[in-house]
């Protein structure tokens, strides 16, 4: 009986530990989201949208600076592991996030702008907080 409840125990544990760890990245993404959207904000960009969904596709940020819809993709990192959090955009990340451009400006019936697709890097290692904007980080 004992090793059932102990087999149980730990089951459920890491069950809650990954619920956890998916909900401190999750907190950690929407805190670099915010901070990039604030940052755009004082720059005189106007948010139009945050998490734009088309279909299984999203955009982070949607933003207006004078005639220009900007199309930002926001990528946060608490470790350099993985290199710079910019290099994470991926040619099929790129895609996706032209298809959902395309969903965005056909559904909201946008014309007469010009377009373009920026990368903001968020990091926080230890003592060291960077924010990166990418202007025209990739083209459709």
């Amino acid at each position: 009986m004992i090793a059932g409840v102990s087999a149980w125990i730990t089951r459920n544990i890491s069950r809650r530990v990954l619920s956890l760890r998916k909900s401190n990245r999750r907190s950690f993404g929407t805190e670099a989201e915010n901070l990039a959207a604030n940052f755009l904000e004082n720059k005189g960009y106007q948010i139009l949208e945050r998490s734009y969904q088309y279909g299984h596709k999203e955009i982070d940020l949607v933003c207006r600076i004078k005639n220009t819809i900007v199309f930002v993709e926001v990528k946060a990192a608490r470790s350099d592991k993985f290199g710079e959090p910019q290099s994470w955009v991926t040619d099929a990340k790129q895609k996706n996030l032209i298809t959902a451009a395309q969903g965005y400006i056909q559904e909201h019936e946008v014309s007469g702008c010009d377009f373009r697709f920026d990368v903001i890097a968020y990091s926080r290692i230890k003592n060291d907080v960077r924010l990166n904007h990418f202007e025209s980080a990739f083209y459709a």
